[in-house]
């Protein structure tokens, strides 16, 4: 069936070429016949313009005719290859060549009209040599052109693949370095949980078991979304609750997860696993080094066309004047690659420091997933 589509969408775009040509001489012809019909103003008894016309359309036909003969020529010889400069004198020859029989259907029809100019004739080679005096450099300059239009329009062409072939490049490109990303993040998440289920099997073999369940969900949604690069908020936090109760297995009753999330944010896109690390972030640096523990906020609003999301804890912090050394990993780094390449300059990252603790905002364009 698609290779039906295809054949008839092929015939399609001959048949329309074809149209569009036989509508260009006709074109062409109204336009001679005007010119000469207003010359013929100028003399006594002028031929009415329906005559004029019959002419050149006739010739003009008769050019259209011609044309497969000339396109083919092109197409066999062409001058956008290696051997350019061997196909000059060829299509030198194919002009003169194409011309003269040209004229000499002219010579043959044109006469059995009403209205024959610089008529009548006695014989077909009077007729044609009084066409070739004529028109000769003008059929020269129409194979010529015609070569010069086509040779054009695949320069064009080309130049349209060329372009389309670079984007599609660039943007599988980006589609790489954004899975590469996301490959990174799962490895620096994976070692730390591995390492505690390691550490709980003898001494928790329960919590052990469940921090495993709780790590296969989290890889089976992982999985599934691996070509994905946007996914809704609702699935983004249903991913982000799965990697919160592996850590609240791991840091008991020291780790507090609260969430502010405004119901009309739930359908918004934002880039997949990207409030893990910065959750994972948190903990790390600010919950972790605490021996009471700490909470972390995580936050979604909707503001002026824009999504606003924050992850927040009371951990360590450092003072302002400090904030240059806030430490930045793997995942923060990787996050800020990854708004980059999806958002260029439609979005704002900032780390600001709070009396306790961090916050991390992110700010991205509002889009509804629910829509293409």
């Amino acid at each position: 069936m698609d290779k039906a589509m295809m054949q008839e969408s092929r015939w399609n775009k001959g048949w329309l070429k074809w149209l569009a040509i036989w509508g260009i001489w006709t074109l062409f012809a109204f336009f001679f016949a005007s010119q000469a019909f207003w010359q013929q103003q100028l003399f006594p008894d002028p031929p009415p313009f329906w005559k004029i016309l019959s002419w050149q359309l006739s010739s003009g036909w008769v050019w259209f005719c011609f044309m497969p003969v000339i396109l083919w020529l092109i197409k066999k010889f062409p001058l956008d290859n290696a051997n350019w400069w061997k196909n000059i004198p060829l299509h030198i020859v194919f002009s003169f060549v194409v011309s003269l029989c040209q004229l000499s259907a002219d010579a043959y029809f044109l006469p059995k009209l009403d209205y024959t100019p610089a008529g009548p004739y006695e014989s077909y080679w009077e007729a044609y040599k009084v066409f070739l005096m004529i028109n000769i450099h003008f059929g020269i300059g129409i194979y010529w052109g015609t070569l010069g239009i086509n040779h054009t329009i695949k320069y064009y062409q080309r130049l349209r693949e060329r372009e389309l072939t670079t984007s599609q490049l660039e943007a599988r490109l980006a589609q790489s370095r954004l899975q590469v990303l996301k490959f990174q993040l799962q490895p620096h998440f994976l070692f730390n949980t591995l390492n505690t289920i390691s550490e709980l099997i003898y001494r928790d073999p329960e919590s052990a078991e469940r921090m495993i369940t709780d790590l296969s969900d989290l890889l089976r949604l992982s999985l599934e979304k691996l070509e994905v690069q946007e996914v809704s908020l609702q699935q983004e936090l249903d991913f982000l609750q799965k990697y919160v109760e592996i850590e609240q297995i791991r840091f008991h009753d020291r780790l507090k997860i609260e969430m502010n999330i405004a119901d009309e944010t739930l359908d918004a896109k934002v880039p997949n696993m990207i409030l893990q690390p910065l959750v994972e972030n948190a903990i790390k640096h600010g919950i972790a080094p605490l021996s009471q523990g700490g909470t972390i906020k995580v936050g979604a609003e909707r503001m002026n066309g824009s999504l606003m999301l924050s992850v927040s804890d009371n951990g360590v912090g450092l003072n302002e004047i400090d904030i240059s050394a806030i430490p930045e990993g793997v995942g923060l780094r990787n996050t800020r690659s990854r708004l980059k390449h999806l958002y260029g300059e439609k979005h704002k990252f900032e780390i600001t420091p709070q009396e306790k603790g961090f916050a991390l905002n992110l700010t991205i364009p509002y889009q509804n997933s629910n829509e293409n």
